[in-house]
C-alpha cells in the first residue's frame, strides 16, 4: 500500500523552492557550464534545514552533491588539460561530467515532480 503524502502550505512552499533551485542549477549549467551554480548552491545550504524530515531534504542533498562532484571532475579535467598529453582525456572527462550532471538534474527534477526522494 503506497503511503500518501500530506502537503501543507509550508511543504508546498518548500517544494516550490526546490523546483526553482533545480531550474537555477540547470540554467547555470546550460548558460555557463555550471560556473554560476554557486548561487543556487548557497540557497540549497540555507534552505535545506527547513526541509528536515521531508522527502525534499534529499533533493537539497542531491543538488549539493551534484555541484561538488561536478566541480571535482571539472578540476581533474583542467589539471589534465594543462598537460599536452592529457588534453584528449580532459575533454573526455569534461563531456562525461557534463552528461552526468545533466542526468542528475533531470532525474532529480522528475523525482520532485513525482513527490519522491532521490
Amino acid at each position: 500500500m503506497a503511503q500518501e503524502l500530506v502537503f501543507d502550505e509550508r511543504t508546498d512552499a518548500q517544494k516550490t523552492w526546490v523546483r526553482w533551485l533545480y531550474l537555477l542549477h540547470g540554467a547555470s549549467f546550460v548558460f555557463s557550464l555550471g560556473a554560476f551554480s554557486f548561487i543556487p548552491l548557497i540557497l540549497n545550504y540555507v534552505k535545506r534545514d527547513e526541509t528536515t524530515g521531508t522527502f525534499l531534504y534529499s533533493h537539497h542533498g542531491w543538488q549539493i552533491r551534484s555541484f561538488w562532484w561536478y566541480l571535482v571532475w571539472m578540476v581533474v579535467g583542467f589539471a589534465l588539460f594543462l598537460t599536452i598529453i592529457g588534453i584528449p582525456f580532459a575533454w573526455l572527462i569534461w563531456c562525461g561530467a557534463w552528461l552526468w550532471k545533466a542526468y542528475r538534474l533531470i532525474r532529480g527534477f522528475v523525482a520532485l515532480g513525482n513527490n519522491e526522494p532521490v
